[in-house]
């Protein structure tokens, strides 16, 4: 990148713009206001698949999680929903990101997979919260684990701040993996 920048210096005295260097050609082509939409489009289908698996956590928050036994480092409730609303935040414009920077043809894996993860996120919320199944919940967590783990790693490759910006996601559900086995693990019958 930076090599790519400096041989454009070399080759034009004034560039129009030095950041014009650092962005690929599709990037230049989109207009502004397409990015803008797309932009609003990736937050609302992550805040979207989000409220859906809220709706489950409502079900059997109060009525159910709170009989659980639960380990005593388990996150008091009130942290859940600032987290998980930076992280769909953060997801949002991650494939954002991973969108606006190529050709439909090269990111189209890596936002298929974004879309497979999402659908196994909210799913998890289903399988815990809604059927008040831990079991199922943590089987299902460790796909989403992995969907996630190979998006971050698709992302990467596509643009460095959109895989950075899924590896707080990553991590969180790492922590969640664990305490669900946890869960899992002190209440079986």
């Amino acid at each position: 990148m930076y090599l790519r920048l400096a041989t454009a210096y070399a080759e034009k005295e004034s560039p129009q713009h030095p950041c014009k260097y650092l962005m690929s050609d599709i990037e230049n082509q989109r207009p502004v206001t397409t990015q803008a939409v797309a932009l609003v489009i990736s937050l609302v289908v992550c805040f979207a698949a989000g409220g859906l698996g809220g709706l489950a956590t409502t079900q059997g928050l109060d009525a159910w999680y709170n009989t659980l036994n639960k380990p005593t480092w388990n996150p008091p409730n009130w942290v859940f929903a600032p987290v998980w609303s930076m992280l769909y935040c953060l997801m949002g414009i991650s494939v954002w990101l991973v969108w606006r920077g190529g050709e439909w043809r090269k990111v189209k894996p890596a936002i298929v997979l974004f879309t497979v993860q999402l659908v196994l996120n909210s799913l998890w919320s289903v399988l815990f919260f809604g059927l008040q199944n831990p079991g199922a919940a943590l089987i299902e967590i460790v796909v989403l684990w992995f969907a996630i783990a190979a998006t971050t790693v698709l992302f990467f490759r596509r643009s460095a701040i959109a895989g950075g910006l899924m590896t707080p996601y990553l991590l969180w559900v790492s922590f969640a993996s664990i305490l669900n086995f946890t869960i899992w693990n002190l209440n079986r019958v």
